[in-house]
This record gives structure tokens, sequence and C-alpha cells, in this order.
């Protein structure tokens, strides 16, 4: 496949690295470059083809119709397929931080609708004119209200309101109105009395009973009817380590990297417990259509929590990997997880929750087996995001 020009664009190319399309190529050719490990029977890719960011995370893929935006921990970059341009932007193009935790859009009524991005400490940024040179934007950061300049995630309600998921607890902005301050409030631990169970909220996902679900590093939190409720390991959430002992493959333990991840190990009685597992820790979540909630953990797997019980799966029940760092129901609402050693679709098997995962590594067509974001596109592709890239792969059919 003949190399878009615009993909040598100076500028992207010495920001990212290397943002580039590789050639495409079929699962057979790729077969002959790895070892020759068989795709699952009942997935296999068709046809992949991978673009490079140097060395960088790609943190979030959303598509905004048929145009892909990429978070990366280098700025953000817009991809349209369709004639193959990419555009960076950064801290040079208005941006006040290059580490990009989400994209995706915020509906202001009659303002219209943006592209918004979630920032590594530059709190939240609203594309407000993508023509003028350099791009306007609109940001949003502590001194309009924001818990803390680090947004990791934001969520639209059905009823109209924005929650916006930062290190320092959970802002709701009523009606989305975010140029007005008296809209604006914050939820933490303190303010809710323990009901938020950690100030670090990584995910957000509403139920279809208006339940409005979060991820924190303390464990699940729900909020319904301006009640707080939440759940821990001694709950139910996250396998036991005896489960996965053995079956943990990541080397990055965080409780080694800071003192502010060693108390909440040491908090779970986890201290002695070296490997990178902590149960409380939810990176990812995700609601299904009939409610049931799925949490993805630092090390313990995948749970599943219908209301009244909790399951569990690990690499023993058929995950590719214990971190889950993705979760993503597609259109058809398959659930589809992002681990630190491949990407797994579960297929349900019973009401009990049992069920099997088809999964796809490198040898497939993966960029890197560690998936920390994925989304599906119009005609049925799946854009996975790893370390250092994104592939798009194209599925069998039938």
């Amino acid at each position: 496949m003949t190399k878009p020009a615009s993909f040598d664009r100076r500028r992207a190319l010495g920001a990212l690295g290397a943002l580039c399309l590789a050639p495409s190529m079929s699962v057979g050719q790729a077969a002959v470059q790895a070892a020759s490990i068989a795709a699952p029977a009942r997935l296999a890719v068709r046809h992949f083809n991978h673009f490079r960011v140097g060395n960088k995370n790609v943190k979030r893929l959303f598509l905004d119709g048929e145009v892909l935006w990429a978070g990366t921990s280098g700025g953000a970059v817009r991809h349209d397929p369709r004639d193959g341009s990419v555009r960076l932007y950064d801290t040079t193009s208005g941006l006040l931080s290059n580490g990009i935790f989400h994209v995706g859009r915020i509906d202001l009524g009659s303002g219209g609708s943006r592209i918004a991005l979630g920032t590594y400490g530059g709190g939240l940024a609203l594309l407000m004119d993508e023509l003028e040179k350099p791009p306007r934007w609109r940001t949003y950061n502590v001194p309009e209200g924001l818990g803390d300049a680090f947004v990791y995630d934001f969520l639209q309600t059905r009823d109209g309101d924005l929650w916006i998921a930062t290190w320092s607890g959970i802002n709701r902005i009523r009606a989305s109105r975010l140029d007005d301050r008296q809209a604006w409030g914050l939820h933490t631990v303190d303010s809710t009395a323990g009901g938020l169970p950690n100030d670090w909220v990584y995910g957000l996902a509403e139920g279809p009973d208006g339940t409005l679900w979060l991820a924190t590093e303390g464990g699940l939190a729900a909020w319904r009817d301006n009640h707080w409720q939440h759940w821990r390991h001694a709950d139910g959430l996250g396998a036991p380590y005896e489960q996965v002992r053995g079956s943990l493959t990541s080397s990055i333990d965080p409780a080694s990297l800071s003192q502010h991840h060693a108390r909440q190990k040491a908090e779970m009685g986890l201290s002695e417990v070296r490997e990178a597992y902590n149960p409380n820790y939810v990176v990812s979540l995700a609601v299904d259509r009939a409610g049931v909630v799925w949490a993805g953990t630092w090390g313990a797997g995948l749970s599943r929590y219908d209301g009244q019980r909790w399951r569990h799966y690990t690499v023993a029940d058929g995950l590719p990997g214990n971190h889950v760092f993705m979760l993503q129901l597609d259109p058809f609402g398959l659930l589809w997880v992002g681990t630190d050693q491949g990407l797994a679709r579960m297929v349900a098997s019973g009401a009990e929750g049992d069920a099997r995962f088809d999964v796809l590594t490198t040898h497939d067509g993966l960029y890197g087996n560690a998936v920390f974001s994925m989304a599906t596109g119009p005609d049925g592709s799946r854009w996975v995001g790893s370390y250092g890239g994104v592939a798009r792969l194209q599925l069998q059919t039938g």
C-alpha cells in the first residue's frame, strides 16, 4: 500500500517520533515474520494496518464519524482515513499539556458540540475553532471549578449533566453549563462521607437505569438519586491473590514507584505482595445493556457484578492477562477486554456469567500486546491502541 503523503508532515513526525502508516499485511504475511501461533478459530483477522506514534502510550481512541482521534502521552492526533490526513495537537497548538487521557465530544446545547480533551495536568480543553492558526481552545481548570488539572475521563449523562473524573474527586456540572460557576460541584471522599472510596477517579459509565458508576483507585462506586455506595475487594471486587499468583506478568507495581500507591496497598494489608496486584484499583469500566457492571483491575482480572453477585475472570478462565486496562462494549453488545498480554473478545455462554474468550495478540496483527484503548469503526473495523502505535483490524466475518 502506498503511504499517504500527509503522513510525512515534519511537525507530526518530530512531535510523535514516527507517525506513519506501516505497510498493510494479511495475517498470512505476518505469520512469516513471527512465530507460528494459530489464531483462535472463532476470531480471526483478515487484514490489518499499523500506525506508529513513537515512544508514546495511546491512552484513548475516539471515532468522530469516520475521523479517528488518538489521545497519546505526546498530544492528540486527528486522522482522517478517507484522505490520509493527520494533524497533531499539543502544547505548540495551544494545549497546556501534551498528555491526553481522554478524547470525546461534549454537547454545549446552543453552543454546539465540541471535541474535548482530558489532559494530564492541563485541565479540560475544548476545541472551539479548528481552522484558526493556532487552533482556538477553551480550557477549564482549577480556577473554573475543576477538582484538579488531571482529567482522566468525562461523561455526559442522559439528564444533560457533565461529570468529569479527576485525581481529586469528581466534578458534576449541571446541564453541562461549563461557563456557569454556580453549576459546578465537586464530590470527594470527604464531601461524600466516604461514599466515594477514593479521590483518584479513573473511569465513568452510566447504567440503563441512570446509575452513574465510577472506577477509582480504592474500589468501585455508584451514585443514584443523591446516594453513594461503593464496593471493595472485601465486598467481592477483584480476584483473590491466590487465584492469580504465578500468572502476573507485569513487572510494574505502582506501590514500588510512589508513596501514594504504597499507602493504598498497605491499607489493604497487601504490603507483603511485591507483585503488581491491587484488586481495589479499578482501571477500566463498562456497563452493559442489562445493567451488568464490568470492572477491570490492576492484576486481579475482570470482575462482573450484576447487582447481587460477583464473578471474576482471570488468565485461568482464558483472559490473556490479569491487568485489564481497557473495556469496550461494541455496537453489537460484545465486550472487548484490553489486557497487558493481548485483546480478548468475551463470548457469553450462560446467564450465570459463564463465558469464553477469543484472544488476539501481536501474532494476529496488534501493534503491541498491552492494549490501552479501542474504537469500532462504522465499517466494523477495530482500532486498537497500544504503546507505540495503533492497529486497524479487519476481522473475518461469517
